[in-house]
């Protein structure tokens, strides 16, 4: 891994808890990456802030990777039940990429689930091209395959 990857700082924090900073960098990287990289035009703020945790991995203040964790029964995602807690808007900024930082991020992210809420089942809406890599944190396909905003993605369960 990288310099910049190994010096990552995690905070998760409510909506509420989250600076105006920090609310504009999250918004920001997501759509450089989810609306203009992947050239998907689609509604990023959906609501789902309000009620999510945050997580934020940020080096000398600048944000470079983060995710939405839900708690169960307050998912957004397709084909989720109210057992299940899920984990949504999984980003790092392209400069990290190929360097492990996803794989932090999603260790993380996993890990202050079980802090929060406990040893629940996690659903994910994975991109179809990144099942291999979630199928890495211990998820597995649910579900037949769906068009989102106009990428194949797909319903991904860890139990």
């Amino acid at each position: 891994m990288s310099r910049l990857v190994d010096s990552l700082q995690w905070q998760c924090l409510r909506f509420i808890d989250l600076s105006v900073h920090q609310l504009y960098a999250l918004l920001q990287m997501r759509s450089e990456v989810f609306v203009v990289e992947q050239r998907c035009v689609y509604q990023d703020m959906d609501d789902g802030d309000l009620h999510a945790m945050h997580l934020l991995g940020s080096v000398d203040g600048k944000l470079l990777a983060c995710a939405r964790l839900f708690q169960k029964g307050q998912t957004f995602e397709q084909g989720a039940k109210q057992i299940e807690a899920a984990i949504g808007r999984v980003v790092t900024h392209a400069s990290l990429r190929g360097q492990g930082a996803g794989h932090l991020l999603m260790q993380e992210a996993l890990a202050r689930v079980k802090a929060q809420w406990g040893a629940v089942p996690i659903r994910i809406s994975a991109q179809a091209h990144l099942k291999d890599f979630y199928a890495q944190h211990g998820f597995a396909v649910v579900g037949e395959p769906y068009d989102e905003d106009g990428i194949p993605h797909l319903g991904m369960l860890c139990l």
